[in-house]
């Protein structure tokens, strides 16, 4: 398995992780400022180690 696409898996697996823990923030919050803030973060870097990790994946050639 090449390098890049294993770093591709752990990002989109880092990605799903903090994707699931936004919406997690998101089911438990109360409307306070600082949930807010911490759904915002968690969601934005999920979406980004996300789309990322299936793009390192999707664009690595294999080499046999």
């Amino acid at each position: 398995m090449n390098l890049k696409r294993m770093f591709g898996a752990i990002l989109t697996l880092l990605g799903i992780g903090g994707l699931i823990y936004a919406a997690v923030i998101f089911a438990s919050t109360s409307g306070a400022d600082r949930d807010i803030r911490g759904l915002i973060i968690y969601g934005v870097l999920g979406i980004v180690f996300f789309i990322s990790g299936i793009g390192l994946v999707k664009n690595t050639k294999d080499e046999a």
